[in-house]
């Protein structure tokens, strides 16, 4: 996402994901882009007024309303605890147009792929045709999306991720690093992929597969935010 015009930005989340995403933004500027990263917002106190590469930690996520006219995205997530973005987009209570969307200059994007408000695609990304990428989505570097793949609201697609053609990854899903998916295969609201796991079946709402070939390991704790993604 880039233009000519000057625009603010707040990066929530001063984690790897947010580091990550602030390179991501740098890597934008020197291609001709025009972000002016404000700060993080995080909720740990100790990081407030710190400053993590480069980049000022502005205090909690409440401050959001102090910055009015930036543009917002979120930069929480990690395989323990993969259903936060939901929880603070919901709490935060934005417009879809208060969210960037950020996608790295060296990310193949087919002109028939769309990306949603607020996902964050990272380096050498691949979109080959026809691939919808949802909202407040979290994709890490070079990760293969073939054509007709479609990707839901507030996954994560951990780095070195090869989907086959027409495979769905449901909202709030996680694909852990390495995995690869055969195609027309569906990933459930809200499941895990373990690392490296090679999916050759449907997986279940909520259910933790890994290996090789994948399989079941257990079903999910219940999370208050699995119902705003189901």
């Amino acid at each position: 996402m880039t233009s000519s015009s000057h625009r603010d930005l707040l990066v929530i989340g001063s984690g790897g994901f947010g580091r990550e995403t602030v390179e991501a933004v740098r890597a934008i500027n020197a291609a001709g882009g025009s972000w002016q990263i404000l700060g993080y917002l995080d909720d740990d106190p100790e990081l407030h007024g710190k400053v993590v590469d480069g980049v000022p930690v502005l205090g909690g996520i409440a401050e959001v309303s102090s910055y009015p006219g930036a543009l917002v995205v979120v930069c929480t997530g990690r395989p323990d605890n993969y259903l936060s973005r939901p929880r603070i987009v919901g709490a935060l209570g934005l417009s879809p147009g208060r969210y960037a969307t950020i996608i790295h200059p060296s990310a193949s994007v087919s002109s028939s792929s769309r990306v949603g408000a607020g996902s964050v695609i990272l380096a050498q990304t691949v979109l080959t045709a026809s691939v919808s990428v949802g909202s407040h989505v979290a994709i890490m570097p070079h990760v293969t999306f073939t054509h007709d793949d479609i990707i839901g609201d507030f996954a994560t697609v951990a780095s070195g991720v090869r989907l086959g053609g027409g495979v769905r990854i449901s909202a709030g899903a996680y694909i852990g690093s390495g995995a690869l998916v055969r195609e027309h295969r569906t990933i459930g609201s809200g499941a895990l992929v373990g690392m490296g796991a090679v999916v050759t079946h449907d997986i279940p709402a909520h259910e933790v597969w890994a290996g090789a070939p994948a399989r079941y390991m257990r079903t999910q704790k219940t999370d208050p935010n699995y119902s705003r993604l189901d």
